[in-house]
């Protein structure tokens, strides 16, 4: 759940690895479920700096995660104010293939667009560069709302670094909160789904609850309903 070994969380326990970084910190906090004070408290233990508003929190707040166990018949996801992922029930998993698997950047949405891999979603080229120009506006607000916050910056500039077209579109400077939509969605199994893509922001918080939706009765909803019983319950993710 944590996306750590079982070898290192050994080592941890033993205090033979003394520096768990900020993000091995912040997933232990999500697996384990712990409250802010409680997460504030082993941020201590690890030396390092509580969280703060000049950095992006990845604590997933109780009541998000009751929503995500009892959502099972919605693909449900939560994004951080960069666009990591930091949880997802079940059926967000069967729809959107290995996502919920991945580590550390490549849970990065923006990341895996720039950088080659944008999952299953099928865009036209219109479609692309919207998306492309709302996520790094959206991007460019974060930095303004989290100046301070290190792995954001390295993460705008690692972008800029590996990405002709981000760093294009970087220096345009816009600022924008990426929107509502509707996408199609690849599956290998299935074939392409046609959903509704809905932003959800949860109050006092910069997180996005994504969920996806299709109109009752179409073939879109069989689908899910077919991967839906195939992959019952839901699962957090760090």
């Amino acid at each position: 759940m944590a996306g750590v070994s079982a070898d290192y969380l050994t080592r941890l326990e033993q205090g033979r690895s003394t520096a768990p970084s900020v993000p091995v910190l912040s997933a232990l906090a999500r697996a384990l479920r712990l409250t802010g004070a409680e997460r504030d408290h082993l941020f201590r233990l690890a030396g390092q700096a509580v969280p703060d508003d000049g950095r992006i929190s990845g604590e997933l707040p109780p009541g998000v995660q009751r929503l995500l166990d009892r959502l099972d018949d919605t693909p449900v996801a939560v994004y951080d104010a960069a666009w990591t992922l930091l949880a997802g029930n079940r059926l967000w998993a069967a729809l959107t293939g290995d996502q919920l698997s991945r580590q550390g950047r490549d849970r990065n949405v923006i990341w895996q667009h720039f950088t080659g891999d944008g999952g299953h979603v099928i865009r036209t080229p219109e479609e692309t560069a919207e998306f492309e120009q709302e996520m790094v506006a959206d991007l460019r607000g974060a930095l303004g709302q989290y100046p301070r916050d290190d792995d954001l910056g390295r993460l705008i500039d690692d972008l800029i670094e590996a990405s002709t077209r981000f760093a294009e579109l970087w220096s345009a400077g816009a600022v924008a909160v990426h929107s509502n939509s509707r996408k199609i969605i690849d599956h290998p199994e299935v074939g392409p789904v046609v959903v509704d893509c809905d932003i959800l922001t949860v109050r006092g918080t910069d997180l996005r609850i994504i969920a996806y939706s299709a109109d009752p009765g179409s073939e879109a909803a069989e689908k899910l309903a077919r991967l839906r019983l195939g992959h019952p319950g839901t699962v957090p993710v760090p």
